[in-house]
């Protein structure tokens, strides 16, 4: 997660009823209701925690033999990139590698389509994969983008088949200033239409943890654009169902959703925090250590697998599936695997 800064809506919007299942493409900007989440929490598998850490370690083993980094430049940084192409091309995704370029060295997206879907209502997940250059970055962002990655490779295994084409993204330079989202968005053109709703998740396993949702529907600060409000509800609904309270967090422009929300694309996330200190209050909700940041390795070189809540990372991870789940078309599971989409 880059420094705070301020964020700039666009002035588009675009609608998060096209990803809701049994919706048209041309539904007027009235966001429906969720479906219950005794309804759709059955659908979504369980993320074990195991697999997302096993990932971290891959991504410490790789800052490790690299300098202790995986900066937007640097060998761990692409390394990280091979790792998760890796996972993602065995479990049959179609993947690409983007290039670009920034402080005189070339930087990577990687983008993972799973097949099928209405490829003109694509759901989106995505995180960063770089590092500071002042450490491993494992927290930030190495929980999210293992989360995502653990997430896409169970869409693989349960054979997941929703309405809505599933597009995962995992971004360079975050941390030098949104630089690979935004080469991304910028490069959709006409495209990014076809984008009905953004999911980010950057540090999600921080070691004093919050439980903070992107404040899509405004009720604390600027609202995102029109759909963000049903991306903020089934996350919170999926909390609720583990009776984790959540609080809001700003739509700042501190990390990727930030080019997707400048062009109208509803966004929202989940997020445990950085280098703010956790309240009294938080405390009492959540456990930790109040007067303590909710990260103190935060750009650290002490952002190790040690830095690692695995409660959070656990609960958190479990959140992006049932969204994806949600958001994407209800699915029960059907004898010999696979999926079957109930509208």
């Amino acid at each position: 997660m880059r420094p705070r800064t301020t964020a700039i809506f666009g002035a588009a919007a675009l609608a998060l009823s096209a990803l809701l299942p049994g919706a048209a493409a041309s539904a007027a900007p009235t966001v429906p209701v969720a479906p219950p989440a005794s309804a759709t929490r059955l659908a979504a598998p369980d993320i074990p925690v195991a697999n997302v850490k096993a990932h971290l370690a891959q991504l410490q083993s790789i800052a490790t033999s690299n300098g202790g980094t995986r900066a937007h430049g640097r060998p761990g940084f692409k390394a990280s990139i091979d790792y998760v192409k890796g996972k993602l091309d065995a479990a049959g995704y179609q993947t690409r590698v983007q290039s670009f370029s920034y402080n005189g060295a070339t930087g990577y997206n990687l983008i993972a389509d799973w097949p099928g879907g209405d490829e003109n209502s694509v759901l989106m997940t995505g995180s960063h994969l770089d590092s500071v250059t002042a450490g491993p970055g494992i927290n930030d962002n190495g929980s999210g983008s293992a989360g995502n990655l653990e997430v896409a490779l169970a869409i693989a295994r349960e054979k997941f088949q929703p309405k809505q084409h599933l597009r995962f993204g995992w971004w360079g330079a975050e941390e030098l200033g949104l630089i690979g989202s935004s080469h991304y968005v910028d490069s959709l053109g006409g495209e990014r239409t076809k984008i009905k709703g953004y999911l980010n998740f950057d540090m999600i396993g921080s070691p004093n943890p919050a439980y903070l949702a992107y404040d899509g529907d405004g009720s604390s600060g600027p609202a995102g654009p029109a759909g963000s409000a049903q991306i903020e509800k089934v996350l919170r609904d999926y909390f609720t169902s583990i009776k984790v309270q959540v609080e809001d967090t700003d739509f700042d422009g501190r990390s990727d959703y930030g080019p997707f929300i400048d062009v109208g694309i509803p966004a929202g996330g989940m997020f445990t925090g950085a280098e703010g200190i956790k309240s009294s209050s938080q405390a009492q909700k959540w456990g930790g250590q109040a007067g303590q940041a909710y990260d103190r390795c935060y750009h650290g070189r002490c952002d190790t697998t040690a830095n690692i809540n695995d409660t959070a990372l656990d609960r958190n991870s479990d959140a992006i599936a049932y969204a994806i789940w949600t958001l994407a078309g209800t699915a029960t599971p059907q004898p010999g695997g696979g999926t079957k989409i109930t509208k």
